[in-house]
């Protein structure tokens, strides 16, 4: 298996949720964290309930001369990069196409799709120089199964599924390794940041149900990167027992 305990791992959204969560995750075997999220505040909590060297960066990855400024400007004892976690991403809205808030497009557009690329793009000439490393991307099962109001974010991480696999493609000869994991139905603050803050609304989508953890989806992370260096995982797809694919929709007009 690989030994995380000297790697340096770089989560980005690591306020909450899948990011927070992995942070435990690779703490326990005692890695250097760089966390990287919006919510300075809550960097700082999770940095004092963590106890391993933690850097903190406030930092949007939305902002590519921010991205590639924060990595530039690492401190020497965590600027050698093993392990990136591309987490950071979101959800904005469940309208229909043609009512779709065009701002929450660009949203999920910059920040899933573009904050992957410049966060990749940043950190994997490192990893090249030290023909070592893993990229760990956060895709979804909305990449493969549609659903309606889905189609934007759908649509970003099916990018976020292709772009991995273009650069496992880019990538051989070396001993970088790519990964995407896709979770399904997870209860995190995913909901609340789609529906504006709504809790109530937010908490119909679980109820009655078993969902995924934000524990369980670190675990399915941290596995893919323990692996033994020559194995590579590339697409992993994760849902709660409760879940699975839905069926066709078919619209039917009734008989006069």
């Amino acid at each position: 298996m690989t030994d995380l305990s000297k790697s340096t791992v770089f989560i980005t959204g690591a306020t909450s949720g899948f990011g927070a969560a992995a942070a435990h995750r690779f703490a326990q075997v005692g890695s250097r964290l760089v966390l990287c999220g919006r919510r300075t505040e809550r960097l700082e909590a999770l940095r004092a309930e963590l106890h391993v060297p933690v850097h903190i960066l406030t930092l949007d990855v939305r902002d590519r001369d921010a991205v590639f400024a924060a990595i530039e400007s690492l401190p020497p004892e965590f600027a050698e990069i093993d392990v990136l976690v591309n987490n950071a991403g979101l959800a904005a809205g469940l309208g229909k196409a043609h009512e779709a808030d065009l701002d929450d497009w660009d949203v999920m557009v910059d920040t899933n799709i573009k904050g992957v690329m410049y966060c990749t793009r940043a950190v994997l000439p490192g990893m090249i120089a030290r023909n070592r490393g893993h990229l760990i991307q956060l895709g979804s099962v909305a990449a493969t199964y549609p659903y309606p109001g889905g189609n934007a974010y759908g649509g970003t991480k099916a990018f976020v599924a292709q772009f991995s696999l273009g650069l496992r493609s880019d990538l051989v000869g070396t001993k970088v390794r790519v990964t995407v994991i896709e979770p399904g139905l997870c209860e995190t603050e995913f909901s609340i940041v789609r529906f504006r803050g709504d809790v109530e609304r937010a908490n119909k989508v679980y109820e009655n149900t078993t969902p995924l953890t934000g524990d369980d989806v670190a675990e399915c992370i941290f596995w893919t990167a323990s692996l033994p260096a020559n194995i590579n995982i590339n697409r992993l797809e994760v849902m709660p027992v409760v879940q699975a694919f839905s069926p066709f929709t078919i619209h039917r007009v009734p008989s006069t």
